[in-house]
């Protein structure tokens, strides 16, 4: 898989269209399920089913989507373990928690 350096530096890589993804539905202003434990190198899409934009950003800045419209879908790679926070730049109400644990399942 073809990765930024940037993004190893900081643990992410974005995922190929061939990985397996756990979903993140982001419905009625609210990211679902909100927290995730999944192991290294786990990759999460998160999909927009609002009518409304969002994103996905964290709360560290390390990562961030492009403002999702309805069905947009972002998706991230997480190769090594730690957690991570994020929000929804358009309405920072909405927040979410991916935790990586070291191994695979």
């Amino acid at each position: 898989m073809p990765v930024r350096p940037w993004l190893l530096v900081l643990g992410l890589a974005v995922a190929t269209p061939a990985e397996a993804a756990t979903t993140v539905r982001i419905d009625n202003f609210a990211f679902a399920p909100a927290a995730l434990t999944l192991p290294v190198g786990s990759a999460v899409t998160w999909v927009n089913g609002d009518d409304i934009p969002h994103t996905v950003t964290s709360a560290d800045h390390a990562f961030g989507s492009a403002v999702l419209d309805k069905d947009g879908q972002f998706t991230m790679h997480f190769a090594q373990a730690g957690t991570y926070r994020y929000y929804c730049r358009l309405h920072p109400h909405m927040t979410g928690t991916i935790r990586i644990v070291p191994g695979r399942g």
